[in-house]
Formats: structure tokens, sequence, C-alpha cells
């Protein structure tokens, strides 16, 4: 590989998405001298046409970096549910169900972002070890602190990680009194947080409108919050249907909608820019509305069994032709590794199936297009990332799947399918040699890499 300043990337692999074996990388988008550049995909060839292609896209042969014999790339792994601010205390507080865990853990730690510090060791921890794990696209919740929400997404830009960040928006909360905000705050420190954020210009980091969840909003809030998102065409994330207990709450706090999707929806809150956290519990019903609205699901299956929440029917979501990403949701899934994601979500199908031997269940390459094209499509990102299509940024990790010192032992030689499936049930940070965002290589970090 060579570094930012370089036009073109080599890979001999075979990957899920078809074999891969010359992907070149061109300049797209340099304003002026110090701006980064971010690289799309020029072309995707045979690397036996190396010599035509050469000619025609005018590179050197000898600029070709020629990969390992158990190195490939793939692309980058999308998070599409990540609580940043939950990163601090991620790997414990795992024994309580959702409502008492957030009384009790969530929001009195999320109240410190007030103290910069404090968030800016958090933040910057959590992006360095999610790029680390091979998220070159993540969909963050921070919390109500504008500053702090905004330094999120200064930590993101500044490590080149792809971002959606949220400033989170409650305006009901009993259990932490000071950690929640009047009607008005949300609504005007939202715009503070989308204007000032949009005004950094951050290539790959954009704001995302947040309410928490329909329990901890107003209808008064959730409207603003529609308005909002519609009027500054904005993404926008948030919870449904994670356990019985939740659902139960939204019925009696707004018992005007018909169920939990609908009062989303009553609020415009529902669009093709939505993803929405679990639907464990969702009907036939309430998925034909997303299908309707182009709203997404975001699978979090490490939390829903840690708190005890649900086990979402995967199959039923597909079915329903609902776009699919999956979400690590720290700090209720202890893991901030979307390869810890796509193994949850392989043993979450295989509880359907022995509960249901007619469930079919998920196969390993299903779960990797979640974790990548299925990702992007949940943020509406796939214009931009997800796969190796020319004209997409070049999102992408370059595995060795015989890295030293890692996890994997090789007894034989085996075919690129085999070595991928050994990665994404066996690899850690360990196997994932490099990552690029948009061609620019974002680890290893670098010594101008900020700490």
């Amino acid at each position: 590989m060579h570094d930012l300043e370089d036009r073109y990337v080599n890979a001999d692999a075979e990957l899920i998405f078809g074999q891969v074996e010359l992907c070149v990388l061109l300049g797209l988008r340099g304003q002026n001298p110090g701006a980064l550049l971010l690289l799309e995909i020029a072309f995707i060839g045979k690397g036996k046409e190396q010599d035509r292609l050469s000619q025609t896209f005018e590179f050197n042969l000898s600029e070709i970096t020629q990969l390992a014999q158990h190195e490939f790339f793939m692309p980058g792994l999308v998070d599409t549910h990540i609580h940043a601010s939950q990163y601090s205390y991620a790997g414990t507080a795992l024994d309580m169900p959702l409502l008492q865990w957030l009384n009790t853990y969530t929001f009195p730690v999320e109240s410190r972002f007030k103290d910069l510090e404090f968030a800016n060791r958090v933040y910057t921890k959590v992006v360095k070890r999610t790029l680390r794990n091979g998220t070159t696209t993540a969909c963050y919740f921070a919390t109500i602190h504008t500053d702090a929400s905004l330094l999120l997404g200064q930590i993101a830009n500044d490590f080149g990680q792809r971002a959606l960040v949220g400033k989170v928006c409650m305006d009901r909360n009993n259990s932490v009194k000071h950690y929640k905000e009047t009607n008005q705050e949300c609504q005007e420190e939202t715009c503070r947080f989308i204007s000032e954020l949009l005004n950094k210009k951050y290539p790959l980091v954009k704001p995302v409108v947040t309410p928490r969840f329909a329990p901890s909003c107003t209808g008064a809030l959730l409207e603003q919050l529609g308005a909002i998102a519609k009027n500054n065409n904005l993404h926008i994330q948030s919870h449904i249907s994670e356990n019985v207990e939740e659902v139960k709450l939204v019925k009696e706090m707004f018992p005007e909608s018909e169920s939990y999707t609908h009062v989303y929806h009553k609020y415009n809150l529902l669009t093709d820019k939505t993803v929405m956290a679990h639907g464990c519990h969702l009907s036939d019903e309430e998925l034909d509305l997303f299908r309707q609205t182009g709203a997404s699901l975001s699978h979090c299956p490490n939390s829903n069994i840690s708190l005890c929440s649900g086990v979402l029917n995967v199959r039923k979501v597909l079915k329903h032709k609902v776009r699919l990403g999956l979400g690590t949701d720290v700090a209720g899934g202890y893991s901030a590794s979307i390869l810890d994601a796509m193994r949850r979500a392989l043993e979450s199908s295989k509880v359907l199936t022995i509960q249901d031997p007619e469930h079919d269940t998920l196969t390993f390459e299903e779960v990797f297009r979640l974790a990548t094209l299925g990702g992007s499509q949940a943020l509406s990102l796939d214009d931009q990332t997800g796969n190796f299509e020319v004209g997409k940024d070049f999102d992408a990790l370059r595995v060795n799947v015989a890295a030293p010192g890692g996890p994997i032992d090789l007894i034989q030689s085996e075919e690129p399918k085999i070595l991928l499936e050994k990665f994404l049930n066996l690899g850690d940070d360990r196997n994932i040699v490099q990552v690029f965002v948009a061609g620019r290589k974002v680890v290893p970090f670098t010594d101008a890499t900020p700490e």
C-alpha cells in the first residue's frame, strides 16, 4: 500500500462480492493544498489484465503492491448503533433489564459528559478502538451536552472515521434530575449542534437528529425534532421495541398511537434516512410501515442478549424488505467490534432455529453483508461506501489471516472463502493490518495522529 498521495492500490483477493484482483484508487476530492484528499475506486479488474489496465489508467506496474498469500481486502465494517458515551463502562453493569439499567448506570455516567476533559478521554478511546476493530463508519449517540457532542465529531474527523454523530435529546427523565433538558433547550441546542457541526465542513462527519427514545421525549419534542430533520434533510436515529417492558411503557405514554412505530411515524421521524435500533418486538404491521417509509433497523444482538431484551428475527425483517445493518450498541453490548456483532447475529439466528427447526438460519455470508453493505444501506450511505464498486469511496480493511501472534492457526492451505470465514469467526484487531477510509490509511495510527 502507498500513502495518501499515491493514486493506486492493488488487491489480490477473492471476496464475498466476487473476485477482486486489482482495485485502483483515483484522487477524488482535494480542494486545495493541505486539504484532505478523498479517494474513490476508479476501476476493478483482473490481475492478469494489469498490462492493459496500466496503459488505460496510466500507472506503472511498479506501483502495484502484492498482498501476501493469506491477505485480502474486504469492505470496511459499519456500526449502525453505538453509544460513544457509554464506552467507559463497557464490559460491566449487565445485571439489569433495559429500563432499570438506564436509570442505574447509563444516565449517571452520561451526565458526566458536561466535563469536556472527561468527554475527550472517552471519545478518543472509543474512536481509536472502533477504528482498530475495522469500523470505518459509525453511527454514534453522544449525550445531551452540545459541546461534548461537537467534540466527538471533531475526534472522529481527526482520526479519519466516517461518522454520523447525534446530540441526544430527552426532555423526560426523573431518575437523574439534572440529566435532561427542557423542550426549548432541546430544540435550541439541537439546532446549535447541527449548525456548528455542519459549519466545520468535515468531509466524512455529519449530524444525525437523535431523540433518545419515545419514553424520554414528550410529543412536542418529537414533533420539533421531526421538523428539524425534515427542514435540514438530516439522518434520524433512535431506539424502538427493545424489550417488552419498554413497549408497554410507550403504550401507556402514547395511548393515542396504534403502536410504538406509529409514535415515530406520527411525528415524521420515520423516513428513508432513519435508523432505529433493536426492533425485537415489532409486529408485521410495524415492519410494513418501516418498508413503506424506507426506515431502517439496526440489529444489536450482543445487547439484546446481554440485557435480556429479546431476539430479533432477522429473517422476518428481511422478508418484509426492511433495510438492516448491525450495531454493537455499546455499552448494552459489551464489545465495540462489529466482528462480535456478526458472531452474535449468527448465534441469535441459531437460537431461533433451536426453538423452531423450520426457521431459516442465517449464513455467515448473509451476516457479512449486514456488517458492510447492509449497514451502509441502513444509514443511507450506500452511494458512498459498503462494498467495492467503481465510484464509491475506498473504505477497506487489509486482513492477514495468518498474522504473527494472531488468534488464527492455519493448518493447511485454504481457499479465500474459508480464509474469510475463519477471520469472521476467529479474527480480531491483530488480523487487521491496515484500515482505509475514503482511501486514507487511518490504521496503523501515525505519529501525527492526535492523542
